[in-house]
């Protein structure tokens, strides 16, 4: 794997991410979301088109190298179903696409890394990618 590559984890270690790596390997999974306010308190800048990564599965093991496609960033109410489609998780609409994604945003783990009193409604900002495995 290419140790100067940026390591990329999806989720938090455990099933979800061991599910998530496995659909990215099998190129079930092509796109991801992300909220605008996770980048904002870890100070990280937004991914750009170009960059790779090397995905990490639950034991911190490289386990491919993605290379993102395209970023756009929309309110939460503008998730479009050819995004949730690609993100390879399942959802068969935006309606379930985002009930999973806020559980996930609202549970404890992202509250200690979004701060308690973050809330999430129509305009939250979702960074969406779209990448490629490319190694």
């Amino acid at each position: 794997m290419e140790d100067e590559l940026a390591p990329i984890e999806f989720m938090f270690p455990g099933p979800g991410r061991d599910r998530i790596v496995a659909a990215i390997c099998a190129g079930e999974k092509t796109a991801t979301s992300s909220l605008e306010q996770e980048y904002t308190v870890a100070g990280d800048p937004f991914p750009a088109v170009g960059e790779r990564g090397v995905v990490i599965d639950s034991f911190g093991e490289p386990v491919c190298v993605i290379e993102t496609t395209a970023v756009e960033v929309v309110a939460l109410r503008d998730v479009p179903l050819p995004h949730v489609l690609a993100e390879g998780e399942g959802y068969a609409s935006v309606a379930q696409w985002r009930d999973g994604h806020v559980r996930f945003w609202t549970s404890d783990a992202m509250r200690d890394e979004l701060g308690a009193d973050f809330a999430i409604d129509d305009d939250t900002r979702v960074v969406l990618e779209r990448f490629a495995v490319v190694g």
